[in-house]
């Protein structure tokens, strides 16, 4: 049986690439899209909308109008909305995926309260390749001691507002389970001007913003006369669309929670 899915965000380049990935699949049909209030294609179908044929996939402003048939929403927009679509697909009892990044801790914290009632698949990056790079990043940091100092770098397209992107944020959060410590208070994400020398054990981050990189991050494990460096590079979107259907596949029949893509792949 085929799913319907609603995507947040039609216009974009990553709800474009949403909308190919879902109508080339045999399992997944669109069922409407979504774009703020006031953008040229509400109201419009969207196939018209892309400069093609009708489809009969209608675009609408209100979310709730996109949600109300769908068996799974996939979402990348803004912190915010994200957080609004949560509450509706929550009571409509639909899967929310969502590639959304750049939440606050409080923001965070509310999506538990969501996921007593609604499926939820949340994850800073969909693909196969960096969710087994989140994996080995937790084994090498548990191998190697303070004497490795830990860096994330990442390089991503000039138009990205949020740094350290989510994926740096997922692999940083893994050196800190894997060595066990605490990232919240042993993470340094800016430096500028005088900052002394670099704190013991602490993991740092360095963002790169140019082009159109699509995404690339480096894990440096830096010691002593040896260096170590972990590193995923994503050269085209389809890999973050196809991983977010998955998830939207993955979660049908599940009960409510708030799950992630290392359990889509069942790497945990």
């Amino acid at each position: 049986m085929s799913t319907g899915i609603a995507v947040m965000g039609a216009s974009g380049r990553m709800g474009q690439m949403l909308i190919k990935i879902i109508n080339d699949s045999p399992d997944a049909h669109l069922v409407a899209v979504t774009e703020r209030a006031g953008h040229p294609w509400v109201g419009q179908d969207l196939g018209e909308a892309m400069g093609g044929a009708a489809t009969g996939v209608p675009v609408f402003a209100d979310a709730i109008d996109a949600i109300v048939n769908a068996q799974a929403v996939i979402d990348f927009t803004s912190p915010e909305a994200t957080l609004d679509h949560a509450i509706l697909t929550a009571q409509a009892r639909c899967v929310h995926v969502i590639g959304t990044t750049g939440f606050t801790d409080d923001q965070l914290e509310k999506f538990t309260h969501v996921a007593r009632h609604a499926t939820i698949i949340r994850a800073g990056n969909m693909s196969l390749g960096v969710n087994l790079l989140v994996q080995i990043t937790k084994q090498v940091a548990a191998a190697l001691d303070e004497d490795f100092d830990i860096e994330v770098i990442e390089a991503h397209h000039h138009h990205k507002v949020d740094a350290p992107s989510g994926t740096a944020l997922m692999l940083g959060e893994a050196a800190a389970e894997g060595r066990g410590i605490d990232h919240g208070s042993m993470n340094d994400r800016a430096r500028d001007g005088i900052t002394g020398a670099r704190t013991r054990g602490h993991i740092g981050y360095s963002a790169i913003r140019g082009g159109d990189i699509v995404g690339e991050h480096d894990v440096l494990f830096a010691g002593q006369s040896e260096r170590i460096v972990l590193r995923h590079m994503a050269t085209d979107r389809s890999i973050f669309a196809r991983g977010a259907l998955k998830a939207a596949l993955w979660g049908q029949g599940k009960g409510p929670g708030q799950f992630d893509m290392l359990d889509v792949l069942g790497l945990k």
